[in-house]
């Protein structure tokens, strides 16, 4: 039966074990599933990547006390050679200011000896306000490009 946060979607294993601390908010349970050389590689963030599990225990105990109400959703996820297991999920809440945040994308796990080893991480706040498609083409192609030449 699928639930409604989706953990379900998930292979039995560390990830899923992770996921379902997560939406526990049981930061121990969380933090334990993680590798202490755990990886975390931010492509589209460079600089936001980091190495080791207390890197995690730091951002997930800011995330808790800072959004009272978050909660995680898997959307899907599938299984990989190598271990590798890729998870589609957001996050949503209320900041302690009021703001709502919410977040989505990709993460590709990486686990090796029943702990998560490395991660792609690819989660991303929810933009609703920048403009439809052809402003995004536009603003990756340089303004005032309207297209390849006929």
């Amino acid at each position: 039966m699928d639930t409604p946060n989706g953990v379900d979607r998930l292979p039995d294993g560390p990830v899923r074990r992770m996921f379902s601390a997560t939406q526990q908010r049981d930061l121990e349970a969380m933090v334990a599933e993680f590798a202490e050389d755990y990886v975390n590689i931010t492509p589209n963030h460079p600089a936001r990547s980091f190495t080791g599990s207390a890197q995690v225990r730091r951002n997930w105990s800011a995330l808790f006390a800072g959004i009272p109400d978050l909660t995680v959703t898997v959307l899907d996820s599938a299984t990989g050679t190598g271990g590798k297991v890729w998870v589609e999920w957001g996050s949503r809440g209320t900041r302690l200011d009021g703001s709502a945040v919410e977040q989505a994308g990709v993460a590709i796990f990486s686990v090796r000896d029943d702990r998560i080893a490395a991660v792609r991480f690819y989660l991303e706040p929810v933009d609703k306000d920048t403009g439809d498609v052809n402003a995004a083409v536009q603003a990756v192609a340089g303004a005032g490009q309207e297209g390849a030449p006929a």
